[in-house]
């Protein structure tokens, strides 16, 4: 790159500075206007990442990719991490890579057992489906809105294979009765931690951060969540084989390992002799896996790199915010339950979650109304029960679909009666007054 051109792309960089303070001047919030559920939440550093990214119009994965993978493994003090194009995708990489015969004994395969729970989103549950497996579904604490673990021993059976559960809107699950139950039937561990970046556990003394505890952790960085890419996840592990796994799904079901743009990393390209291909068939066009193309941008990589920096900032306003509205909304206890923080554990909340106690008056419905006709933005918590949902009802496989522990009454409450507002860092002070404010209007009206 020349002087003239490195000088150029200088002020179109420094002009992209003024356009950000002219065109995203955040304005006053005024009662009238909408509180959103969640957002984006960016500054200048975004903006000029992107704009870099497109002016060296290298469109594929290339330094920004390689920058944001090692930066987030770094933050979460693992070995590994994949950008992905959703976190969905990374779910369904995360949970197809466990179907691995390069796993061998090991390996998952069809009509195997996962251990899941119905109250949640459905791309914890649709990889275990999409790969021939049955899920068996556990009832949710109704407090912590996480994993009923003392089901756990009812739901084990000789065809258990992998324990695959989300920490619910932040507040991680309890990762110490999970790991030992999976130490002790030596079942993989897969966190979904799409709602969660950046919360902490506490295990045998030592604070770690959620999606590092199991063998395979998970991120979304679609614009609600922690940070964002636009659209896009991640996927990360210490275990270097289900990494290379991981990577061979992710892209094609591909054996070459080399990045974009590059060739021969192996040194034995044309040296390979696997499956029945005549030797030295180019390893390039070598597919171990039936995989996928599920790769990110360089231009969403680039935003996420300037994201990351903030994480710890972001975490720490969704906490503020959860216990502004935790403490103003107290003197309505009787009336609704709050989600708790687990033991052990200090959330990055992902919203505030309201359910309404068995003795209401009121149906979650009356609140909700209310709420989004003040322009209060709400949200359920996701599908529910995802038992209820068409896609499940309609689901073809008839003949053993799922197994369900237990009645999970608490899934069905929360299905019934329960709702979210927004913690994201978007809020301040005036718009959670108005929040709490606005419930307690309905409540006294």
């Amino acid at each position: 790159m020349n002087d003239e051109v490195i000088s150029l792309k200088k002020e179109i960089l420094n002009k992209v500075k003024d356009y950000y303070n002219l065109a995203f001047k955040i304005k006053d919030f005024e009662v009238g206007d909408t509180i959103h559920y969640a957002g984006r939440y960016f500054d200048q550093d975004e903006l000029i990442n992107l704009v870099d990214s497109s002016l060296e119009f290298w469109l594929t994965s290339g330094r920004y990719c390689n920058e944001f993978e090692s930066n987030l493994a770094n933050f979460l003090n693992l070995k590994y991490a994949l950008l992905l194009n959703s976190g969905s995708s990374a779910n369904l990489v995360a949970f197809s890579s466990l179907t691995s015969p390069l796993l061998k004994e090991r390996q998952i395969k069809k009509n195997d057992e996962v251990i899941c729970v119905a109250a949640g989103f459905p791309t914890t549950i649709n990889p275990i489906l999409q790969n021939h497996c049955t899920p068996v579904f556990l009832d949710v604490d109704l407090n912590t809105v996480n994993i009923k673990v003392d089901d756990l021993e009812n739901a084990v059976s000789k065809n258990t294979k992998a324990v695959m559960i989300a920490h619910t809107l932040g507040n991680p699950f309890d990762i110490e009765s999970i790991k030992k139950f999976c130490e002790k039937y030596n079942l993989w561990l897969i966190e979904d931690n799409c709602d969660a970046l950046g919360s902490t556990y506490t295990l045998d003394g030592v604070e770690g951060k959620t999606g590092t505890f199991g063998d395979i952790g998970t991120s979304s960085f679609y614009p609600p969540h922690h940070i964002t890419t636009g659209e896009g996840g991640a996927l990360y592990t210490n275990n270097k084989q289900l990494k290379k796994i991981a990577a061979s799904f992710r892209d094609w079901g591909r054996d070459c390992w080399c990045d974009s743009g590059k060739d021969d990393t192996c040194k034995k390209r044309f040296n390979w002799q696997l499956g029945d291909l005549p030797h030295g068939y180019d390893h390039k066009y070598i597919y171990s896996h039936i995989g996928y193309n599920l790769k990110a941008t360089e231009m969403q990589a680039s935003i996420g790199v300037a994201q990351l920096k903030k994480l710890d900032f972001f975490s720490n306003k969704r906490r503020e915010n959860w216990k502004y509205l935790r403490e103003g909304l107290d003197h309505l206890k009787d009336y609704f339950i709050f989600q708790e923080p687990s033991k052990n554990s200090n959330p990055s909340w992902f919203g505030f979650l309201i359910t309404l106690r068995d003795n209401s008056v009121y149906l979650r419905n009356d609140f909700v109304k209310y709420l989004e006709s003040k322009k209060i933005q709400t949200r359920m918590l996701f599908a529910g029960n995802y038992l209820q949902q068409p896609a499940l009802t309609n689901y073809q496989d008839k003949n053993k679909p799922f197994k369900i522990i237990g009645d999970i009454k608490n899934t069905n409450k929360i299905m019934r009666d329960s709702f979210w507002i927004g913690v994201y860092p978007g809020m301040n002070n005036t718009k959670k007054d108005y929040m709490i404010d606005t419930l307690t209007k309905f409540i006294k009206k």
